[in-house]
């Protein structure tokens, strides 16, 4: 059996996002164990990762970005995971929190939010031979909802893929012990569950309506900026696919 940990990265006063990565997961493979851990909710212990096969960062809806002070126990954690030597995937907050980690930088975009749709990804030349985008179209969509993002790679990272909106959406980073793959966007995510939360932020409902049904209405789906077929739940979660394949090789060598 395969066993998951997946790191809640809201504080407790927020919507939690580790049980909609379980059910994301739980969807491609129902026989995997889960466990969630929430670093923002106490300190974790030492040996917080020891059963786990793989680790999973969630996306975060807190004020600060993952350099400033009070994202410190989320840091924690990512350390922690990188010591284990375990795959590891991390989802928008996620990828930010590897990058600040291993020495890159974050902001608040230039562009302003990214709500919604992440139109017209183009998987780079390394993206293309990389197993994390194994299946994806040299030019994709995908679900999405930031503010910040990766404004300089680590030293060493693998840039997959990126759009005019923020050059750096998803990003692998191999060396020493640390194997980490990660999206800018919520592969994770249910169009539904994303209409819901933007529909809270004041989003313009007939675009919300239009992402809720984006995988069953082309016209609805053109209006979102994507096509229906790119929101079918088995090419949504193609990175989380191949990364879960990416820890079953690990586990078996």
């Amino acid at each position: 059996m395969i066993t998951i940990t997946i790191v809640e990265s809201n504080t407790p006063d927020l919507p939690a996002q580790a049980e909609i990565y379980a059910a994301a997961l739980l969807a491609i493979d129902p026989g995997l164990s889960i466990r969630i851990v929430a670093p923002y909710a106490g300190a974790l212990l030492e040996d917080a990762f020891a059963e786990s096969d793989g680790i999973v960062f969630t996306g975060s809806s807190v004020e600060w970005n993952t350099a400033a002070p009070e994202a410190e126990a989320i840091r924690g954690a990512m350390r922690m995971a990188f010591a284990t030597g375990r795959p590891i995937y991390g989802s928008c907050n996620g990828l930010q929190l590897a990058a600040v980690v291993l020495g890159g930088t974050v902001g608040a975009s230039l562009n302003g939010r990214e709500d919604g749709i992440a139109r017209e990804i183009i998987v780079t030349e390394a993206g293309r031979a990389h197993p994390m985008l194994r299946g994806r179209a040299e030019v994709y969509s995908a679900l999405c909802v930031h503010r910040d993002e990766v404004q300089g790679l680590p030293e060493g990272a693998i840039l997959l893929s990126g759009n005019a909106h923020s050059p750096v959406q998803a990003m692998a980073y191999e060396r020493d012990l640390v194997t980490f793959w990660g999206s800018q966007y919520h592969p994770e995510y249910e169009p539904d569950y994303l209409a819901r939360v933007l529909e809270s932020r004041g989003i313009d409902l007939e675009d919300c309506q239009a992402i809720r049904v984006c995988a069953e209405d082309a016209v609805a789906a053109q209006r979102a900026g994507t096509r229906t077929e790119e929101m079918k739940p088995e090419v949504r979660r193609t990175e989380l696919r191949n990364w879960l394949d990416h820890v079953r090789d690990r586990k078996a060598k």
